[in-house]
């Protein structure tokens, strides 16, 4: 039995606070938001002798925790890459929409 035990996000996604229009984020913080989630990816892609890129980042998978922090979720398409090998990727992944160009 494998298990992957997370912390309780009470206050669920960054997509109701966007989307949903009962909630307001002032300037500040989104800002903060923005720095948690620049922060996350940049120890994904640099906290590790592999590169890990998300490859799914939205706003339903930025979760905020009872103080507004932002942590970034759902890594189930997540790529690792090996920084000494060339590496290519051949598939498209991620959500239509967001996807990079």
């Amino acid at each position: 039995f494998k298990a992957l035990v997370l912390q309780y996000m009470p206050l669920g996604s960054l997509e109701v606070y966007l989307h949903s229009g009962a909630h307001h984020l002032n300037l500040f913080q989104r800002l903060d938001i923005m720095i948690d989630v620049v922060c996350a990816l940049e120890y994904l892609h640099h906290g590790y002798l592999e590169m890990i890129l998300h490859c799914d980042l939205k706003s339903c998978n930025v979760l905020l925790d009872e103080r507004m922090t932002a942590y970034v979720g759902d890594s189930g398409i997540a790529k690792f890459i090996v920084a000494d090998r060339s590496s290519t990727l051949t598939t498209t992944l991620g959500t239509m929409g967001y996807i990079a160009p």
